[in-house]
């Protein structure tokens, strides 16, 4: 099911569309401000259990999280006084910075070291989705596991719709992944480059 929404001003009611989806176990495919991503509620396992099964994906290899700020992020990861100025500057944007989890993260969703990659898209869609759900999003590329990102939300749609509950079409997405950055114990360190700036780190 393709579900048009305007990416400047998301209509409210597709919103609460999507997000009754969501609720139900639903995965959709979402833009954010790099990629489109496969996307489900963090707290509902029926939906996580289908987006591992879809994205064939090794399930000790976690998926990253979109939350709606970095106060909402802080009940999933533990961010130092030295983490939350470098996200506050670079948020939202297109990163995804790896923290040490919190309790609140599911089992099934945290990796063997504790940890868990945080995103905030600037992404008016993505935002207005995590909003009205109440907490953050499971995401992942839309993708299978080595193959290159899809862009266009009707390719999407052709291949993958028959697994999906809905594609949002926010218009064609040309960038590149996100940028993994970790701040864990501090240390500023690129993890994976991509659509994001790196200048900044010394």
């Amino acid at each position: 099911m393709l579900i048009p929404i305007d990416p400047n001003h998301p209509q409210p009611r597709q919103i609460s569309r999507v997000v009754d989806l969501l609720r139900q176990g639903g995965v959709i495919a979402c833009p954010t401000d790099t990629i489109y991503g496969l996307s489900c509620n963090i707290f509902n396992a029926k939906g996580v259990k289908r987006l591992y099964q879809i994205k064939q994906r090794d399930p000790r290899k976690p998926f990253s999280f979109i939350c709606a700020d970095i106060s909402d992020a802080a009940n999933y990861c533990q961010i130092s006084n030295n983490a939350f100025k470098i996200m506050k500057r670079h948020l939202p944007g297109p990163y995804t910075f790896v923290l040490e989890a919190t309790r609140q993260v599911p089992a099934a969703l945290i990796t063997r070291q504790k940890t868990v990659g945080i995103r905030i898209p600037d992404n008016p869609i993505a935002l207005a989705i995590v909003r009205e759900l109440g907490h953050p999003l499971v995401t992942t590329s839309v993708n299978a596991a080595g193959d290159e990102p899809l862009h266009d939300p009707v390719e999407i749609q052709r291949l993958h719709g028959h697994a999906l509950d809905a594609v949002i079409d926010g218009g064609c997405l040309l960038g590149d992944p996100s940028t993994v950055i970790s701040l864990l114990d501090d240390k500023v360190e690129v993890l994976r480059q991509g659509s994001g700036d790196t200048s900044w780190i010394r």
